[in-house]
C-alpha cells in the first residue's frame, strides 16, 4: 500500500472548506483521485482515526484493491469537504458526530444507533457519499478529571461540575468551544461555564500531560483512550446524555462502491464486524506505546484472518 500524506489533498480540502466547493453535495471532482486505479483512504488528525484508516486500507489491499493513504488530513472541517469533493474516497467516520456535522442543524443524532444511522442515510441521500455498516466499536467524547480533582470537588457525573466549573480550567481540541458535543454542548445541556479554556490537541498526549501536570482540571478525551484506565483518570458520567452513539461507520464515494462492488463492501463490513470497543481501546494502547499504526493494523488483521 502506498502510504502518503498528500499535501495537495490537504491544501485542496482547505480550499473547499473555505470556498464551499462541496456545498451542493456533488462537489468538484479530482480526476487524479476519482479516476485512478486506487481507493484513497483519508483520516482525521488524531491517532485513532489514522489507525482506523490503516486497518481498513490494509484490509482492502489484502483483497487486491490498490490503496493510497491520506493520513491525518485534519479536522472534520477539512476531511468531509475533501470527501464530498472527491479528494479522498473513503473515511472511517463516527456516526453521531457525522450526522451533527453534515446535518447542519436539520438532522440530529441520538443515543439509538438505528435512528442515528437513519439520520446519516438521510443526510447523505443526495450526496456522492454512502455509509457502510457500522462497527460495534464506539468512541465518544468523555469529560475526564484526575482522581484528586474528582475527590476534591466530589465529582461523579458531568452535572456535578456545575458547582465547581467557574473555578476550573478545561482543556480540549482548539475547536472545542464551538463544538456541540464539546464546550458548546456542555454549556447548553449542562449549563457549565469554566473559568478558562486551554486549547490543546484532539484527545492526545498534550491533553493527557496537561491533566497529569495540573495545568488543566478537566479535559475532553475519548472513551477508547487507554490512559483513562491506565492512569487512574475518572470519566464523569454523561447523566444528561449529551453524547450520541459514535459507532465507527465507514463512509465512501458511491463510484468506489459501484466500481469494486461486493468485494469492496464485504471486505469493509467484515472489518467493521470485528471492531469492538475493547478491541479498539487495546489497539489504541499499542499505538500509544509507540508502535506504528500500520504495524498494529497489520498484526490485528492477520490475527482476525482478515489479511
Amino acid at each position: 500500500m502506498e502510504a502518503r500524506k498528500s499535501f495537495a489533498v490537504i491544501a485542496l480540502a482547505g480550499v473547499c472548506a473555505l470556498g464551499g466547493c462541496a456545498g451542493s453535495g456533488r462537489g468538484t471532482a479530482a480526476p487524479d483521485v476519482l479516476h485512478d486505479d486506487a481507493v484513497t483512504v483519508g483520516s482525521f488528525d488524531f491517532p485513532e482515526s489514522v489507525l482506523l484508516g490503516e486497518i481498513y486500507g490494509r484490509a482492502l489491499q489484502a483483497k487486491g484493491i490498490d490503496v493510497h493513504m491520506a493520513s491525518g488530513v485534519g479536522p472534520r472541517e477539512l476531511v468531509e469537504p475533501a470527501l464530498a469533493a472527491g479528494l479522498v474516497e473513503f473515511v472511517p467516520e463516527y456516526a453521531g458526530t457525522a450526522v451533527e456535522f453534515l446535518g447542519r442543524g436539520d438532522r440530529h443524532p441520538s443515543d439509538d444507533l438505528a435512528a442515528t444511522r437513519a439520520a446519516l442515510a438521510g443526510v447523505l441521500d443526495r450526496s456522492p457519499v454512502v455509509p457502510l455498516a457500522s462497527a460495534p466499536a464506539q468512541d465518544a467524547n468523555a469529560v475526564v478529571v484526575t482522581r484528586d480533582v474528582a475527590d476534591r470537588y466530589h465529582l461523579r457525573s458531568i452535572s456535578d461540575l456545575a458547582r465547581s466549573a467557574p473555578q476550573l480550567t478545561f482543556g480540549g481540541p482548539p475547536g472545542c468551544p464551538e463544538r456541540p458535543f464539546c464546550l458548546g454542548g456542555l454549556s447548553t445541556t449542562y449549563g457549565l461555564h469554566f473559568q478558562r479554556f486551554m486549547p490543546l490537541d484532539v484527545g492526545g498526549p498534550l491533553t493527557r500531560a496537561a491533566l497529569a501536570g495540573g495545568h488543566i482540571d478537566a479535559a475532553l478525551l475519548f472513551t477508547t483512550d487507554p490512559a483513562i484506565g491506565r492512569d487512574g483518570l475518572v470519566m464523569l458520567t454523561d447523566d444528561r446524555r449529551l453524547q450520541p452513539v459514535e459507532n465507527v461507520t465507514p463512509v465512501v464515494r458511491r463510484e468506489v462502491v459501484q466500481r469494486w462492488g461486493h468485494r469492496f463492501t464485504a471486505t469493509v463490513d467484515a472489518v467493521s464486524a470485528r471492531l469492538t470497543t475493547p478491541t479498539l481501546r487495546a489497539l489504541n494502547a499499542a499505538v500509544a506505546e509507540g508502535q506504528p499504526a500500520g504495524r498494529v493494523a497489520s498484526r490485528w488483521l492477520r490475527e482476525e484472518g482478515l489479511a
